[in-house]
């Protein structure tokens, strides 16, 4: 087992090996990687934990690994992902890609594209669409807990789409009339309405690490405001010879 921890992959580590393309890499059972998570909802929600994930196995399609939060009593979560750490989910009855940080071979100017369409995603929306498009932008370095690495960026930006389902309000009040009090209502509905906002993502890998190393992904509302803030920084790795 060969085990790294705190940057022995450093920013002064050769460019050259990887400047023309990233080709996908061989994932192995007991591949591990251990990552900082911050996620930042609002103004003031605010949790970080550490979690690690690790490879069950890999097929010609597919990889399955466990994700745990670290000295966590609880039992490993069990999920799987695209060869690309592609996100996969069932979208209107069918797995639908919902996220794509990559697409082997990795070289800069490739571009390439997510969008799919979710009917009744929550009570509030009748449909949701959502469109990315992602780009290697090229290399950068990075540093993060394990240390500084040079690494392929990618980045995804995007909007979303909702229409929003109409609605009945009730206002209830009261009214004097000759000394008597008779309680008021009025019922207020309003249509459906679309509401739209952006996404944006970015991703930095490193090919000897096997994946990524840092990602930030943050949803913007329709008033042009952050919502939501994700964050993952690489703590420590450890790779199957």
């Amino acid at each position: 087992m060969k085990k790294i921890i705190f940057g022995v992959l450093a920013a002064g580590m050769s460019i050259g090996a990887f400047a023309q393309s990233a080709e996908a890499p061989v994932i192995k059972p007991g591949d591990t990687w251990d990552y900082k998570d911050t996620v930042e909802k609002g103004p003031s929600g605010w949790t970080q934990t550490q979690n690690e994930l690790t490879v069950l196995r890999a097929t010609a399609s597919t990889i399955y690994y466990t994700t745990k939060t670290v000295d966590s009593t609880q039992a490993p979560k069990e999920a799987y992902a695209g060869l690309d750490w592609s996100r996969m989910r069932s979208i209107n009855g069918t797995e639908t890609v919902v996220n794509k940080p990559l697409t082997f071979p990795l070289k800069p100017g490739k571009s390439w594209e997510v969008s799919y369409t979710e009917q009744h995603p929550n009570k509030l929306h009748n449909y949701e669409q959502w469109d990315t498009q992602y780009k290697v932008v090229g290399f950068e370095t990075v540093e993060v807990p394990a240390g500084k690495f040079s690494a392929i960026k990618i980045e995804g930006e995007g909007k979303w789409v909702a229409e929003v389902a109409p609605a009945t309000t009730v206002v209830a009040g009261a009214q004097s009339v000759q000394n008597s009090i008779t309680s008021v209502s009025q019922i207020n509905k309003t249509g459906a309405v679309t509401a739209t906002g952006r996404v944006y993502r970015v991703f930095w890998y490193v090919p000897d690490v096997k994946r990524m190393v840092k990602s930030v992904e943050e949803y913007y509302g329709s008033n042009g405001v952050r919502n939501e803030r994700y964050t993952e920084e690489l703590v420590s790795f450890k790779l199957s010879d």
